[in-house]
């Protein structure tokens, strides 16, 4: 039988540009967050209330009841997921040197100013 794999820092796509979008507001509903994403994406308003609960779940946003709507906030900065995203990166491809991910960034920058 196959483990579970370890639950990740970083949320999945989908549900990361939900919490971009209540970086970026502060707070909102289900419809305030989906009329954001619909600029780019045409979602369902019963997929991006699912996505915003697994979030919730996660630890990632908080819920709270406004009347007959819930309200969405960010728990997590945008700074902390962002280290939590480096993290990952430098663990899983560099082996936990971020000297390796910066020796990586400067030849690759070397290699793109050369073409």
């Amino acid at each position: 039988m196959r483990r579970p794999a370890p639950q990740r820092e970083i949320p999945p796509p989908l549900e990361l540009e939900c919490l971009k979008v209540l970086w970026d507001l502060g707070e909102g509903k289900v419809y305030d967050v989906r009329r954001e994403l619909m600029r780019n994406r045409d979602l369902a308003y019963t997929t991006v209330l699912t996505l915003l609960d697994r979030l919730e779940k996660r630890g990632s946003v908080t819920r709270r009841k406004s009347g007959r709507y819930f309200i969405y906030a960010p728990k997590l900065t945008r700074e902390a997921m962002q280290k939590h995203a480096v993290k990952e990166l430098v663990d899983g491809f560099f082996g936990g040197s971020r000297e390796s991910l910066i020796t990586f960034l400067r030849e690759t920058e070397k290699k793109e100013d050369m073409l």
